[in-house]
């Protein structure tokens, strides 16, 4: 898991459309990327919508939305349709990016032990640092705890 103030390691990933994202594209910007399990299953659904919801309070903060799981392109435009997602998925099934976040990793789900992605979420600020990690999410109130977390980063740099 990175830590406060590293730096954000670049990415290039595909989204739902097939469109090319890089952290590169957002400096000057406060990017919210998280990371998730599995397209269209309940606690990933409602973390997406959460979100969703959430999203022009956010933008109004200066703030894009990036989710990312290791579901394939095909996967994620199902599932952003579905729920009439707002922000891209950025797809990653050979897990290299989501790796180099530190979310993935050994997990254990009623008793079988497996390999996935863990619920994290990294908020990284406009130069491309680590400005807060969270490592465990409630996912049906994340989004409101990002925008929190944010208006306060905001009042400190003033």
């Amino acid at each position: 898991m990175l830590n406060v103030g590293d730096p954000a390691p670049n990415f290039s990933l595909p989204d739902q459309e097939g469109k090319v994202h890089t952290l590169k594209d957002y400096r000057g910007q406060w990017v919210i990327l998280y990371f998730y399990p599995k397209d269209d299953t309940p606690g990933c659904t409602k973390e997406a919508c959460n979100f969703r919801d959430e999203k022009g309070r956010l933008e109004e903060l200066g703030a894009v939305v990036l989710g990312v799981s290791a579901d394939d392109v095909k996967s994620h435009d199902k599932f952003h349709r579905k729920y009439g997602l707002n922000f891209p998925l950025l797809s990653n099934p050979d897990q290299d990016m989501i790796r180099a976040y530190g979310a993935w990793g050994r997990k254990n789900f009623m008793g079988k032990e497996y390999e996935g992605v863990f619920r994290y979420t990294y908020l990284i600020d406009p130069k491309g640092r680590v400005a807060k990690v969270w490592d465990k999410v409630k996912p049906d109130q994340h989004a409101l705890e990002v925008a929190e977390a944010l208006i306060e980063l905001q009042k400190q740099a003033i």
